[in-house]
């Protein structure tokens, strides 16, 4: 027993090359595909119960006065000072450390080249995007972005979405993909360096979603003009984005 705990690391380390030279090698038709067929149609907005709509709305009224009173302004402010480049190489950075997760979910979904894939970007962008700041991995070795998440893992393991939520200062979701946000999230912790004490990891957290909406400054309020009910425009927005995702990644939905 000792002696094969004493090998894990190896194995380890020996499974992580292997996905990673897959991943940058094989050509894009190489996939190993072990879904079904079925594609993720907008259609599911509808199939999704939203059985607490009253409560929902509520949440998604508070969300939107903390975002236009608070997320929105100090977001402005910001943008104002820190120039566009230097906020797209914090997103970088912070989009980079989730490569680890997500390469863990392609492996549970069995999209075992996706899980190669990932791990090489984060490879590549950590040592020559000097630890993430730039994605040297699609600019210049011409590997995207791979979507996995852990709710996205728990529909390829046939578990539905269950309901419809809208979840305080994180927005649109489900049952299912909330779950799933809260097991990535502390996933991610158990290598990130600020998850010492709840104070950092809120600092850390609030810098990041206002670098974020730094980014997509006007969006928010464009949507909303152009919706009649704007709690609807915006679930229906959410399965939308979220069938975008599947599909592109070849996952159900």
């Amino acid at each position: 027993m000792n002696r094969m705990t004493n090998r894990l690391p190896a194995i380890a380390l020996l499974l992580v090359l292997v996905l990673t030279i897959w991943g940058l090698v094989s050509p894009a038709h190489a996939k190993v595909d072990f879904l079904s067929d079925e594609v993720y149609d907008e259609a599911a907005a509808s199939r999704v119960a939203d059985p607490i709509e009253p409560v929902n709305r509520v949440f998604f009224t508070v969300n939107d006065k903390v975002y236009l009173w608070v997320i929105e302004p100090v977001a402005t402010g910001y943008s104002k000072v820190m120039p566009a480049d230097i906020r797209t190489c914090i997103s970088n950075f912070f989009y980079n450390l989730g490569e680890p997760v997500r390469s863990v979910n392609c492996l549970l979904q069995g999209r075992f080249r996706d899980a190669g894939r990932t791990l090489g970007r984060f490879a590549l962008n950590s040592v020559f995007g000097v630890f993430g700041l730039a994605d040297t991995a699609a600019n210049e070795f011409h590997l995207p972005p791979v979507y996995a998440s852990l709710g996205q893992t728990f529909s390829v393991w046939g578990i539905g979405d269950g309901l419809y939520l809208v979840v305080p200062l994180l927005g649109p979701s489900t049952l299912r993909d909330f779950t799933g946000t809260v097991g990535d999230g502390i996933a991610q912790s158990t290598y990130t360096p600020w998850n010492d004490d709840g104070l950092t990891t809120a600092g850390v957290q609030g810098g990041r979603t206002v670098n974020r909406t730094s980014l997509h400054l006007g969006e928010y309020e464009e949507i909303k003009s152009l919706s009649f009910d704007p709690y609807i425009a915006f679930r229906n927005g959410y399965f939308q984005m979220r069938s975008k995702q599947y599909n592109n990644s070849g996952a159900t939905k």
